[in-house]
């Protein structure tokens, strides 16, 4: 799903967003900055949306820091990527090019003004991500997706912010649950696993599934050489594998809905969903990380390997 841009566009992209934390300390209450610097030099000295700062450095981005646009940036706050399930930032932050790929979705190329915006209602927009947004506008409140927009007007020298109350994921492109888990970093031996079971077309299908990660920790808890013996016997692991997913795509807050439920797998057998102290076991495995959406299903990591 990977969308290729010139470097101007990208450089322009991580100016502006660099740009929407730098400029909150200054502006005045009309949203416009009587004392406008180019956007390097604002950004120096910037304060504040802790998270997009991180979420530019993660990507890699850094450094690109020139463009002349002009770009319009739909800018998510901090309290928006909070808002965000603790998988999905996890996710994006561990992945930098699947990361850019976000952050080019909050970007549309020229200068949109909110009077424009107001005249937009059900436009479909391209962004610099490759995919449309939509802008709609209720009880006159402007929204970029299921976004609302809260701040507007905040001119640069090489564009216009619009602050936004929750981050924009295009999760229709996201990926499969087999690539998303090679992506994540810490699931290498379950992909390694799926691997070797022959499993990875089935988890690449079309679902959606539930699955039930054992982190790299977790195989890794095993008894010696249980690992080893199982990655030898294919079928065997494919019955382990398949004892961690369920048909469906089961949330978070589905899961905690299922207190002392047992659930059937996709190797036949049943695991149990149960609630301690305000934690959610998988039979004995305590879940640590919930709802990575993926193309075809949802991924929550698991601290322990089931067993069967």
């Amino acid at each position: 799903m990977s969308k290729k841009y010139s470097n101007n566009k990208i450089l322009t992209l991580v100016i502006t967003l660099l740009f929407v934390f730098s400029i909150f300390g200054t502006v005045v209450a009309d949203g416009h900055n009587d004392n406008m610097k180019d956007i390097v030099d604002t950004a120096v000295d910037a304060d504040g949306f802790n998270t997009l700062v991180t979420a530019v450095q993660k990507s890699g981005l850094v450094d690109a820091l020139k463009g002349e646009g002009p770009f319009t940036v739909f800018a998510p706050t901090d309290k928006a990527f909070s808002n965000l399930p603790k998988g999905i930032l996890d996710t994006l932050l561990a992945n930098p090019e699947l990361l850019s790929e976000v952050l080019l979705y909050h970007v549309v190329e020229g200068k949109v003004m909110a009077e424009d915006v107001a005249e937009m209602n059900g436009a479909q927009v391209e962004t610099l991500y490759g995919e449309n947004i939509k802008i709609s506008i209720t009880d006159g409140l402007v929204y970029i997706n299921e976004a609302k927009v809260t701040s507007t007007d905040i001119e640069t020298t090489n564009g216009v912010i619009h602050v936004i109350d929750s981050v924009l994921v295009p999760y229709e492109d996201l990926m499969d649950i087999v690539d998303t888990a090679i992506r994540t970093g810490s699931l290498n031996t379950l992909v390694t696993a799926v691997v070797e079971a022959e499993l990875v077309g089935a988890l690449k299908g079309e679902g959606p599934y539930t699955v039930f990660a054992p982190t790299n920790e977790a195989f890794a808890a095993l008894p010696d050489q249980f690992l080893e013996h199982l990655l030898k016997d294919k079928n065997v692991l494919q019955s382990y594998l398949l004892y961690h997913v369920v048909e469906g795509k089961v949330m978070a807050q589905d899961v905690i809905s299922l207190d002392g439920v047992s659930v059937n797998t996709l190797f036949g057998k049943n695991i149990e969903v149960s609630i301690k102290n305000g934690s959610v076991y998988i039979d004995n495995s305590k879940v640590i990380i919930t709802d990575i959406e993926t193309k075809n299903g949802v991924i929550h990591l698991i601290d322990k390997v089931l067993v069967p």
